[in-house]
């Protein structure tokens, strides 16, 4: 087991690349919250086989993770198996000392990035889900709240095409951002976000895009905890319609 003492974090994201091998299964990043705040936590580029991250806080006070004595935080466990992204995202933890555990689960040597920060909307960049290249309508649902506070959905669309995409079934507040990672790091950098929705209330959300790349769709939580329905309507453009004609 190996510590690491990150300190304070705040909304400008904290992020360390290392490795779990089978000499060493376990990582743990020591970070401190100054006040109340969001935790965010993404563990990607996961590669040579599995690790998986878990968020505790130092209940204790002892400075050192003791497992089944220090509390496990609700929502703080992700182990989403392969070389999947896992993440954290959990709302309102009070100031304290918390302790991101890294662990191996499969493979000899599992090199990994994680990237810590507090901001509200998450500005980390795991991915909930690779939709691919877009070329038909396609639904997914979910769930954000104080447990998981956001989701990110990559995806891209071709030349002459475009998607409308809706966010809707809401009991409580959530909404919409669409991001281009130019830099390709997966962190929310200025200037990234392309467009937003941020209606209000239990109404629905949506964004249109007609413009050929690559982009992450983040639904997160603005209050409460609400179950979504999110619609991506695929549709070829006028251009390409004219094109045709």
């Amino acid at each position: 087991m190996t510590y690491f003492p990150i300190g304070n974090i705040g909304s400008t994201p904290i992020t360390r690349s290392d490795s779990v091998n089978s000499a060493n299964p376990t990582d743990i990043y020591r970070i401190d919250l100054t006040s109340t705040s969001n935790i965010n936590l993404a563990l990607t580029n996961i590669n040579g086989g599995d690790a998986d991250l878990s968020l505790y806080r130092d209940t204790n006070g002892d400075g050192g993770l003791d497992l089944g004595v220090d509390q496990l935080v609700p929502g703080g466990s992700s182990a989403r198996g392969g070389n999947f992204d896992d993440s954290i995202n959990v709302a309102d933890q009070p100031l304290g000392t918390y302790f991101a555990r890294v662990n191996l689960f499969s493979g000899s040597n599992v090199s990994y990035r994680l990237s810590m920060s507090t901001a509200d909307p998450s500005n980390l960049l795991p991915i909930e889900e690779n939709l691919g290249d877009l070329s038909a309508d396609i639904s997914r649902t979910g769930e954000v709240g104080n447990n998981d506070t956001s989701d990110t959905y990559a995806f891209s669309i071709g030349y002459f095409e475009g998607v409308n995409i809706n966010l809707s079934g809401l009991s409580s507040d959530a909404d919409i951002r669409l991001i281009a990672d130019t830099n390709g790091n997966r962190i929310v950098d200025s200037g990234e976000t392309l467009l937003s929705s941020t209606r209000g209330s239990t109404n629905s959300e949506s964004i249109s895009l007609d413009d050929a790349g690559n982009y992450l769709l983040q639904v997160y939580q603005f209050s409460g905890s609400t179950n979504y329905t999110l619609g991506f309507d695929h549709f070829s453009s006028g251009l390409a319609l004219a094109a045709v004609g």
